[in-house]
């Protein structure tokens, strides 16, 4: 079962390698401005295709919204770690990558799927989740009304 729409931010402790980074916790980002985490996986090919539409959120609200990407292996081979820098430096994954090799992060947020969003608002409140490849429009409108952008 996944959290609860208005659930607080999970802990983010426990991931075996942050990459593209320093580790974060959830203090960093509640209170500063709305945070976006994507779980994905090497072995996830509905991750890679919606990889680039991730990326764009990224850079078009760089300034507006964290992006947080977080690796959720589905198998033993999912953990290798050189695997891991490869597929996220083909698909431009540029921003902080949680390595979530003991699920720890995983389990604290409840989720079972990849891909996976969920958008929290600057006060560390769940706005919005949704797995599976499809509804980019959905997440791109969850994503602008938290951001408080006006929909064209």
């Amino acid at each position: 079962m996944a959290l609860k729409l208005r659930s607080p931010m999970p802990d983010l402790s426990g991931a075996t390698e942050w990459l593209n980074g320093n580790e974060i916790s959830k203090e960093n980002l509640v209170g500063d401005k709305p945070t976006l985490f994507h779980f994905w996986s090497v072995s996830c090919g509905l991750c890679k295709e919606a990889m680039p539409n991730i990326n764009e959120f990224r850079d078009k609200y760089a300034d507006k919204l964290n992006v947080i990407a977080i690796h959720m292996p589905r198998s033993e081979k999912d953990t290798d770690l050189e695997q891991i820098k490869q597929v996220a430096e083909e698909h431009g994954i540029s921003q902080l990558i949680a390595v979530d090799n003991a699920h720890k992060i995983t389990d604290a947020f409840e989720n079972e799927y990849v891909p996976a969003y969920y958008v929290f608002d600057a006060e560390g409140q769940l706005r919005h989740f949704q797995a599976g490849g499809s509804g980019m429009k959905m997440l791109t409108k969850r994503v602008n009304r938290v951001l408080g952008i006006k929909e064209e």
